[in-house]
């Protein structure tokens, strides 16, 4: 009986422990801000290597459209968009890293489903990037839809939401091809450029940043089909609604900038303007970033550093740079695309 006892009762505490523990853990993980602002950096995630998106180069300076988001967040949060550390995380192991808390934000080319929130635990507060899978070929080929692709060798990484667009495309109109998977996207562009397929599939996007890389980029053309939806956001961990709200108001800070034509260049003037909607926005009126513990002038500290989301995007992937992608469904609302953000108010 004695023996009993005794067992029930260690038993008891190790439960009480467990319990303890686990309650630790989840206000633990619910201090994200408190933590970034603590070790004076934001820890962002990101590709491994994605011309206009997010490259380093021989100096381990990061540069893209990723990479200026996590800059963005640096800036409300800090005054400063260099406080960032970035941490290159190939595709099968961004989220468990997310997870594990090795970094706070992933910001690269993650496409927003039901299945990677409710699977994984995570949150895509926003969609920062308007995106769709596509093909890219040959131009010795001659083809000009991908419905023509019947008996292609198709590259793709698998493990990937484009491994399974793929299948879905290519069962849906009845055409027959070879799947060619890749662990890593690395292999994957090495083996379309060595032949082993015809067909290379990813985002748009992708597309357009990796045949800058192939020997001779004009010698290969991106189809104008586009098969799937798919919604590019940054993710963060669930059960921490304060730094999803930072992350979410990031973005739409910088959207809701170039709607009212406010710029990196004229913020200085936005600060002296009487106009209600900038007022709010730059925090020279109410004090909007105070609720999720940021500065009245956090959006400001963005603008000001980073700049407004058609800025970030011209710069890195737009006309101006060497990727040329039109704006498409990232033109604003009122321009003929479908970014719009919710007013701060």
């Amino acid at each position: 009986m004695r023996t009993f006892r005794t067992g029930l009762l260690i038993g008891l505490a190790i439960a009480v422990a467990i319990g303890g523990a686990a309650i630790a853990y989840e206000r633990y993980d619910t201090k994200t801000l408190k933590r970034t602002i603590r070790r004076d950096a934001v820890l962002c995630g990101v590709n491994t290597g994605l011309p206009g998106f997010s490259t380093p180069d021989d100096k381990g300076n990061w540069a893209g459209f990723d990479v200026d988001f996590c800059r963005a967040v640096a800036a409300a949060i800090f005054d400063d968009p260099k406080k960032v550390k970035f941490l290159a995380l190939d595709a099968n192991e961004r989220f468990k890293e997310l997870q594990n808390r090795k970094v706070d934000i992933l910001s690269r080319n993650s496409t927003w489903s039901m299945s990677r929130e409710t699977s994984y635990d995570l949150y895509f507060p926003a969609v920062a990037y308007y995106d769709g899978q596509g093909f890219m070929i040959p131009k010795a080929r001659n083809i000009d839809s991908a419905l023509a692709l019947d008996g292609s060798k198709v590259c793709v990484q698998e493990a990937t939401t484009t491994q399974l667009n793929l299948g879905d495309y290519f069962r849906a109109n009845n055409i027959k091809y070879q799947e060619m998977k890749f662990a890593k996207l690395e292999d994957a562009l090495k083996a379309y450029e060595s032949g082993q397929c015809d067909t290379f599939t990813s985002d748009v996007s992708q597309l357009y940043a990796l045949r800058l890389r192939l020997p001779k980029p004009g010698d290969n053309e991106i189809l104008p089909d586009v098969i799937s939806k798919e919604p590019l956001a940054p993710v963060v961990r669930q059960r921490d609604d304060d730094w999803m709200m930072i992350i979410k108001w990031t973005l739409y800070a910088m959207i809701n900038a170039e709607e009212l034509g406010i710029t990196s260049k004229n913020i200085d003037e936005a600060l002296k303007s009487k106009k209600p909607d900038v007022m709010r926005l730059v925090g020279t009126e109410g004090a909007y970033g105070e609720e999720f513990g940021l500065t009245k002038d956090w959006a400001a500290r963005i603008i000001r550093h980073v700049g407004n989301y058609g800025e970030v995007y011209e710069r890195n992937v737009g006309a101006g740079s060497k990727l040329g992608i039109p704006r498409g469904l990232n033109q604003l609302w009122s321009a003929g695309g479908i970014q719009y953000a919710p007013p701060i108010r």
